[in-house]
C-alpha cells in the first residue's frame, strides 16, 4: 500500500481528545502521528508542509475558522491530504458543509477504536467511511428530498433556534428581512409545520439541526 507508515495529523482543540487520538493511532501498525494542532488554522498550515497523508479534523474550535472551512482549504491544494472528521456532531447542519468541503470520511468520537484505525486507511486510499447515523441520514435526504433543508434554510434555522429575530438573522447572514421570512416559509412547507418553535423542535427531532 506505501512504503511508509500512513502520516497523521490530529486537528482539536482539546488536548485530552488529541491525546486520546493519539494513543489509540500511535498502537496501529503502518500509522503514525507526525503533528498536532490546537485550531483550523494551524492545521491548515501545517497540512500545507507536505509530510501528511490524512487529517483528523475536528468541527468546532471555539473561535475563528471551523473545520468545514479548514477542510475546504486543505483540499483545494493540489496534492492535499485526506481530511476525515472525526466529532461529536451529526445533524445534517455539520455533516453537509463537511462533506460538500471535500472530506474524505466522517465519524463521531464514540466510535471504537478499530473503526477508527479502518477509517483512517480508508481515508488514505480516497474511499469514504462515514459514521452509520450520517450515512442513515445521507440515505434519508436521497429518499425524501421534499424534508431536506439547504444550507441556507439549515443556517437560518439554525439562528432562529438560536433565539434570534428574522432581522438580526439578516444582519448575520447578509439577507434582506423579507429573504429570511421567504426562507422561513419554504422550511414550514418541508417541515409541515407553522411557527418558528414547531419548525425548529421537528428539525431537531429529524437530526436537522443541531440539539
Amino acid at each position: 500500500m506505501t512504503d511508509h507508515p500512513i502520516r497523521l495529523l490530529l486537528a482539536d482543540d482539546h488536548p485530552v481528545v488529541r491525546a486520546g487520538l493519539r494513543a489509540v493511532l500511535e498502537t496501529e501498525p503502518g500509522l503514525t502521528v507526525v503533528a498536532e494542532a490546537a485550531t483550523a488554522e494551524d492545521a491548515v498550515a501545517r497540512a500545507a508542509q507536505g509530510d501528511i497523508d490524512v487529517v483528523l479534523m475536528d468541527l468546532q474550535f471555539g473561535k475563528g475558522m471551523g473545520g468545514a472551512e479548514a477542510t475546504a482549504q486543505i483540499t483545494a491544494r493540489p496534492g492535499a491530504p485526506r481530511v476525515l472528521i472525526v466529532t461529536t456532531y451529526d445533524s445534517d447542519a455539520d455533516t453537509l458543509p463537511a462533506i460538500e468541503a471535500g472530506a474524505t470520511g466522517y465519524l463521531l468520537k464514540d466510535a471504537p477504536p478499530e473503526d477508527l484505525a479502518s477509517a483512517v486507511r480508508t481515508a488514505f486510499i480516497g474511499r469514504t467511511t462515514l459514521a452509520p447515523a450520517v450515512a442513515d441520514r445521507l440515505m434519508n435526504r436521497l429518499r425524501t428530498p421534499a424534508t431536506s433543508l439547504t444550507q441556507r434554510e439549515t443556517e437560518v434555522l439554525s439562528l432562529v433556534a438560536e433565539g434570534l429575530s428574522n432581522q438580526t438573522i439578516g444582519q448575520q447572514l447578509h439577507l434582506t428581512e423579507g429573504t429570511v421570512k421567504s426562507h422561513l416559509a419554504r422550511i414550514y412547507a418541508k417541515l409541515g409545520t407553522d411557527s418558528r418553535t414547531a419548525a425548529v423542535a421537528t428539525a431537531t427531532d429529524l437530526g436537522l439541526i443541531r440539539r
